[in-house]
């Protein structure tokens, strides 16, 4: 998987991105999530400017390294926090979520961060139960740190908490690795593309 840092050239891209991760939402009667603006150029920008946003390109396009996927990441009390992880749907299904998260685990390991965090919606299949997947468990509401109860105010602000919403947590360097599959079993398809939330929320 080809992951790099951000170009000033890209952005315009992760939006498109972005538009194209939040439609699948529409199928689950979340138009107001599908219809959310995409993160402003001035946003992105200052991401990219502060070396945390990351994209991935297809990985069968050898030639072509034109992101498919990116995420922006904030250190929040001593953790990697990461405000949106999108993946277009025409490249899901391929691991680059995942590949996206595990860059950034090593990344927090490398500044010494203790953790990976994000806030998703509990009951859409590829935001909770798909970090589920890959070794984050939801935090209690005692266990959040103050960042974390920011941005969940935050997310109220913008009208998020109108559908169930979670925090989650992983050690940086856990990274899952899917379990191999006896010669005779049937291997499950890989999970969907999927989307994290940001300050805004994951969406």
């Amino acid at each position: 998987m080809r992951i790099r840092s951000a170009r000033r050239s890209d952005l315009r891209r992760l939006q498109d991105i972005e538009r194209a991760a939040g439609e699948p939402f529409r199928a689950l009667g979340m138009a107001d999530v599908a219809d959310d603006e995409p993160p402003s150029l001035a946003l992105l920008e200052s991401y990219r400017a502060a070396g945390r946003c990351w994209v991935a390109a297809h990985p069968h396009a050898r030639e072509d390294d034109r992101p498919v996927g990116y995420l922006l990441a904030d250190p929040v009390d001593g953790a990697a926090h990461i405000e949106q992880v999108s993946v277009d749907p025409s490249a899901a299904r391929l691991g680059i979520g995942r590949a996206l998260i595990d860059h950034v685990a090593a990344w927090a390991e490398e500044q010494g961060l203790a953790a990976l965090t994000l806030t998703t919606f509990a009951d859409v299949p590829w935001n909770a139960p798909y970090y589920a997947r890959i070794g984050f468990t939801v935090l209690r509401e005692e266990e959040l740190t103050d960042g974390l109860r920011r941005i969940r105010a935050e997310e109220v602000d913008s009208g998020l908490h109108l559908r169930p919403r979670v925090c989650m947590r992983r050690a940086p360097a856990r990274i899952v690795l899917p379990r191999p599959v006896a010669p005779t079993a049937v291997a499950r398809p890989a999970g969907r593309g999927q989307r994290a939330d940001v300050v805004s929320g994951e969406r």
